[in-house]
């Protein structure tokens, strides 16, 4: 158990270090700035999820491939790029400096591949990797007050914000990545319990699609959903909380994601303790359908007056993350091990995720471009009861196809006790 804790601590404190790179900016409003009629940070936010998004892409077959001894150089070359193109956004006058946020991007995307590989393939990874999803709530919060506070507090430009911020967890990621690179290989109970992993060739790939195609079209349609809303929520949670009253407000970032990020976190670890891989796999079903209801049910409440809007937000958010965590924590983990796969976690998370930032980077678009004249947090709330919706009807029919694919292989039910 204590391996567990401290490979998730600093995989947890690795990718909550990555997001100093990647969201300070999204803390600026840029107030008053527009290009072509369009918010400046609108294009800001286009840019950056546009280079995500081919990170994410071409993550697909590179984060397959990667080699584990590779892994350190490199993070420490993403994180050192993505930094400089900060120093760039910096450095050029607006709106020239555009650009540079998709520079910022294009290698951010492939991050959580390179940490999760540490990670995958161990009869502790659920809590390993419920800490380190832990970070997708609270980094992004952390590091949006930090910035905030460096503009209110340090008068640092809009501009700089970013690049100081990032400089201020170089070294927490320096230190994480140290304890990741020195963790044991895997043992023999973990490969008995949760399968081999190792990198996927082009042929295992092709092998592995043709094998679970319905399926995985299924989860990357949920996944899609879940990403577009989650990530309009993150991106733009400054404009949300500006039509809610709480504008300028530092510690409203981080005053819901916390709770949030315990809660989560918890539940999920406690995934750990179900043994057979099978009924894990239907348990994390259950919790991204569960997390669909919550965003819908509370944006429901919000909508009819019942709950005010830090509980909205709020509740809305536990539910995102609770169906997003699993797909980034356990869900592929235990489809994996459930039907015994030789490869690795990050080949299907990688299709799910470049999915995902397609579809948020569309509805980014339509806000923006499609006629709409949605107040942002309006723009939200639609979002949630329509995304949410299809995601709840998507979930269940995975898990029945999952089950009866389960099934129809004579999966076997008696699993070595997780440790």
């Amino acid at each position: 158990m204590t391996i567990n804790l401290v490979a998730g601590s600093a995989a947890f404190l690795a990718y909550a270090s990555m997001y100093a790179f990647r969201k300070p900016f999204t803390a600026a409003t840029f107030e008053g700035m527009h290009l072509a009629g369009v918010d400046y940070k609108v294009w800001l936010v286009i840019a950056q999820v546009m280079g995500y998004m081919l990170s994410k892409v071409r993550g697909i077959t590179w984060i397959a491939e990667i080699q584990r001894q590779r892994r350190a150089r490199t993070l420490a070359g993403l994180i050192g790029f993505s930094w400089l193109a900060l120093l760039g956004f910096a450095l050029v006058p607006a709106p020239w400096n555009i650009p540079f946020l998709f520079l910022n991007g294009l290698p951010l995307g492939m991050v959580w591949g390179v940490i999760f590989g540490y990670l995958e393939g161990r009869r502790g990874t659920e809590l390993m990797g419920a800490c380190m999803c832990a970070s997708f709530i609270v980094g992004s919060g952390v590091v949006k007050s930090v910035g905030t506070w460096l503009m209110v507090s340090c008068h640092v430009s809009e501009f700089w914000m970013p690049f100081a911020t990032g400089a201020a967890f170089v070294a927490p990621l320096c230190l994480a990545t140290w304890i990741l690179e020195h963790l044991p290989v895997p043992d023999a109970a973990d490969i008995a319990a949760r399968s081999v992993r190792i990198p996927m060739d082009a042929a295992a790939r092709r092998a592995f699609l043709a094998r679970f195609l319905p399926g995985i079209a299924m989860i990357v349609m949920a996944y899609v959903a879940l990403t577009v809303t989650r990530d309009f929520r993150d991106n733009f949670a400054a404009e949300i909380w500006a039509d809610l009253g709480r504008g300028g407000d530092a510690s409203v970032f981080t005053e819901t994601e916390v709770p949030i990020a315990i809660a989560v976190l918890i539940i999920t670890a406690f995934t750990m303790a179900v043994r057979d891989n099978l009924r894990a796999l239907m348990l994390n079903h259950a919790l991204i359908f569960g997390g669909f209801a919550i965003a819908v049910f509370s944006t429901w409440l919000h909508r009819h007056g019942m709950i005010d809007p830090v509980g909205w937000v709020g509740f809305s958010g536990f539910g995102l993350y609770l169906a997003y965590v699993p797909y980034n924590a356990t869900f592929f983990e235990r489809m994996l091990a459930t039907f015994r796969v030789t490869g690795n976690v990050g080949f299907m998370m990688y299709i799910a995720d470049s999915g995902g930032y397609m579809g948020s980077v569309l509805v980014i678009l339509v806000k923006e471009f499609g006629g709409m004249h949605l107040s942002w947090a309006s723009f939200y709330a639609d979002t949630v009861m329509t995304l949410s919706g299809i995601g709840m009807l998507i979930t269940l029919v995975s898990a029945l196809y999952f089950y009866e694919k389960a099934r129809r292989a004579k999966v076997p039910v008696a699993l070595p006790a997780a440790a």
